[in-house]
């Protein structure tokens, strides 16, 4: 059965693979980005689907876009938070307030703002899932990366504590994509995250794993199978 996709974070990396999948599958896909470039090559690739340019940061983008899609559309059926920013490798003290306030504020309340934005409407319905893109190292930790555990981390409680609010019929899961070849990888890992799969393979495995998704997953810490 066809969905009402959300996918925030969609223009490059694993949202972009997601909105690809997705699409393919016979979804229909809202997506969002900050780089208009970004935003208006999804738009030229998948005409039949709707993508726009949001800063995740900005509750009033978010709300503005949200109430766009679902005043024509409805709810969604999947809220996919992806959008998410990675900071330099660096010791925490040595890193600058302004990369952190940014890693932050998009990683944790750009996620509130999009369930502000949706999931009311969703919960009116009692209907939908919520997959917060969670880490392995939201359950985990490495050094130089403490901002980016402490962002992750915070997916998992929210996550977890959204579900228990819930209503019966829906879902918030705190998923963990694994460890995958994109741009924020090569960030942290150099020529290390060669090794590792790309966006589009993993996305095989992602899609059909996420569409199957159901409210009897709420509030599981979930994996990406690989």
């Amino acid at each position: 059965m066809s969905k009402k996709i959300v996918v925030t974070g969609a223009t490059k990396g694993l949202g972009r693979a997601l909105v690809e999948g997705f699409v393919r599958g016979g979804n229909q896909v809202f997506g969002c980005g900050r780089s208009s470039a970004g935003v208006q090559s999804l738009q030229e690739s998948f005409p039949e689907h709707i993508f726009n340019e949001v800063e995740v940061t900005d509750f009033e983008q978010v709300s503005t876009w949200a109430d766009s899609i679902i005043s024509q559309f409805g709810p969604p059926d999947l809220l996919i938070n992806n959008a998410a920013l990675m900071n330099s490798n660096a010791a925490l003290w040595e890193l600058e307030v302004e990369e952190v306030k940014s890693l932050f504020d998009v990683n944790i309340q750009g996620v509130f703002h999009c369930i502000k934005a949706f999931v009311p409407t969703m919960v009116k319905n009692e209907t939908g899932i919520v997959v917060n893109l969670s880490s392995g190292w939201g359950r985990s930790t490495s050094p130089e990366v403490a901002p980016y555990c402490a962002s992750k981390w915070a997916m998992e409680g929210l996550s977890k504590a959204m579900a228990q609010e819930l209503p019966n019929g829906m879902a918030c899961i705190p998923l963990n994509p694994g460890v995958i070849n994109t741009d924020m990888l090569q960030s942290c890992f150099g020529p290390g995250a060669d090794s590792y799969p790309d966006a589009t393979d993993w996305a095989k495995q992602a899609v059909p794993y996420i569409l199957a998704l159901s409210p009897r997953d709420n509030g599981q810490s979930l994996t990406v199978p690989q």
